[in-house]
């Protein structure tokens, strides 16, 4: 009995709590997805999804139900067990990110203190699964996009890197909830780091678009140029678990900019009533703020050439992240409490 209350149990308690995590998660992006088709549509006065159950909600479950039933089709001089691997590698390097994700006090499944370096290493590893897909094609276009997508994301996982950095100087700590208990001040949403870090804000946005192939920084899947990209050769599950892996990381991203710069709990004035409201409530607005801004950047802004996009990423967000880390960390050595004015 010792050995099943010592071992067992909590063992049992962490699956568990996983399987929610993961149920709730899956719906939510059913519904982002959902959303991202209605704000596409509002911008260019268009209906959307409307046809499915009420006001299109079921829209998302249909097209599940028609890639589990289609057919998969894997070409004759593909590596069958590396083509039918690549989904499955991004969709649950994704989807595992999500094992350190506060969305509430306590609310996490593994509180570790090196979350920061935990997430940051899952979503590099992500671009396996796309290299592994574009060379299991057997074709030279998923293999071009799948080493455009290679160079696209490791590009601006520099910038991330380099504007994570800032938040850590001012936070003082790798855990995720220890970060956003640093932004916890009497001034409320000024007193968050979007505030005192706003340059690294937007390049933690631009390059969130870039690391997950969201538009305008799509080169990976431009039909135009590459006829689908990196999973041309793909249908029916295995590329919906691809899209549902993209989802995912947009989630996963959002849920990021939630947590290092707005607070991510955090009521956005710390005074009744705001206060009543759960946590977790508060955590789930701010991710849709985020995602909306990545709704409205896909709806808004035309595409960038490659060569514009490596040149944003290299020319332009290195050296300025790069200036970024050196001014904090300035500001926090030899300027005292300048910093810590804003809590």
């Amino acid at each position: 009995m010792d050995f099943f209350w010592t071992y067992l149990w909590p063992l049992i308690i962490i699956v568990a709590q996983s399987l929610l995590m993961l149920v709730l998660l899956l719906v939510a992006i059913a519904y982002v997805l959902l959303a991202d088709r209605k704000i596409w549509a509002a911008v260019q006065l268009r209906r959307g999804p409307n046809v499915v159950g009420p006001w299109g909600l079921f829209q998302s479950f249909a097209d599940l139900l028609k890639f589990v039933l289609k057919e998969p089709v894997i070409p004759a001089g593909a590596n069958k067990g590396v083509f039918l691997l690549a989904p499955l590698v991004s969709c649950v390097l994704a989807l595992a990110a999500w094992a350190v994700m506060p969305v509430n006090a306590g609310w996490v499944i593994a509180n570790i203190n090196v979350g920061i370096l935990y997430i940051f290493a899952i979503s590099s590893l992500g671009v396996y699964g796309i290299i592994m897909a574009g060379w299991a094609s057997n074709s030279k276009y998923p293999f071009l996009a799948a080493l455009r997508s290679a160079a696209q994301m490791v590009s601006y996982e520099v910038s991330i890197g380099f504007v994570i950095i800032t938040v850590l100087l001012c936070a003082g700590s790798l855990n995720l909830s220890a970060i956003v208990e640093a932004q916890d001040s009497k001034w409320g949403l000024l007193g968050w780091y979007w505030l005192p870090l706003l340059p690294m804000f937007v390049v933690f946005f631009i390059s969130a678009l870039a690391e997950t192939n969201r538009p305008p920084f799509d080169l990976v899947e431009a039909e135009s140029e590459l006829v689908a990209g990196f999973m041309v050769e793909y249908g029916s599950t295995p590329y919906m678990m691809f899209m549902l892996g993209e989802y995912v990381a947009i989630a996963t991203m959002c849920a990021m900019g939630t947590i290092l710069f707005l607070g991510g709990w955090l009521p956005p004035v710390p005074f009744a009533p705001f206060t009543w409201v759960p946590g977790v409530i508060w955590f789930v607005l701010k991710a849709l703020f985020m995602f909306f801004l990545f709704a409205m950047a896909k709806a808004m802004v035309p595409r960038y050439r490659y060569d514009q996009l490596m040149r944003l990423g290299w020319k332009v967000f290195l050296p300025l992240s790069l200036a970024m880390v050196v001014i904090v960390a300035g500001v926090l050595q030899y300027g005292g409490l300048a910093m810590q004015a804003v809590k």
